[in-house]
């Protein structure tokens, strides 16, 4: 006798442009994802500290949330990060061989400076500007997910994170969307999205 096949219908997949102070979880207080997402039984799959800001996945299906956040699928992660100073060949140099953190060496799968994105929105409340201290971007992708990962990398290469922006996650980027904005692909097409 076989036995029945249950299919679990799962939310569409929501991709989050998290704004600046906003935790990556539903509770805690003021400034949470509940404030911006309004889809109940969702989890992210990877996470923003709370000074970062861009894409987070939301979903929903247990088996997308391991493929997007595992280490062990690599699934790169892109970053628009504004530095303090200008990057030079040797410091790009040393975030792609890798750098020598307190968990374990780190290193970018690619770097390079950038102009500052185009159509960035303001963030509240601004970055610091000091006169003496010129700032310069940078478009870092990483294969990992450790905490803070970026900023302690660009950190042990002599360039302190002011800002950072995860543009994009593997197949998805953000696209137009605003901070707190979001927008949905359904389940099907986001398992789809990884198979390219």
């Amino acid at each position: 006798m076989s036995r029945p096949v249950y299919i679990l219908a799962c939310m569409p997949l929501i991709l989050l442009n998290k704004p600046y102070k906003v935790l990556s979880q539903f509770s805690g207080g003021n400034g949470t994802l509940a404030d911006h997402v309004g889809e109940p039984h969702v989890y992210p799959a990877g996470r923003l500290d709370r000074d970062s800001e861009g894409l987070l996945l939301l979903t929903d299906d247990g088996r997308l949330q391991a493929r997007i956040s595992q280490p062990e699928n690599k699934l790169p992660k892109y970053y628009w990060v504004q530095v303090e100073g200008i990057a030079d060949a040797d410091q790009l140099t040393q975030l792609r061989n890798g750098v020598t953190l307190k968990d374990g060496p780190a290193r970018a799968v690619s770097v390079e400076r950038i102009a500052e994105p185009g159509a960035l929105w303001q963030r509240e409340p601004p970055i610091r500007k000091r006169p003496s201290i010129p700032t310069s971007w940078l478009d870092i992708a990483i294969d990992e997910g450790r905490n803070r990962q970026v900023r302690r990398m660009t950190a042990a290469a002599g360039l302190p994170t002011l800002r950072l922006i995860r543009h994009r996650i593997g197949p998805w980027n953000l696209a137009d969307l605003s901070p707190g904005e979001s927008r949905q692909l359904s389940n099907q097409d986001a398992w789809s999205a990884l198979e390219v």
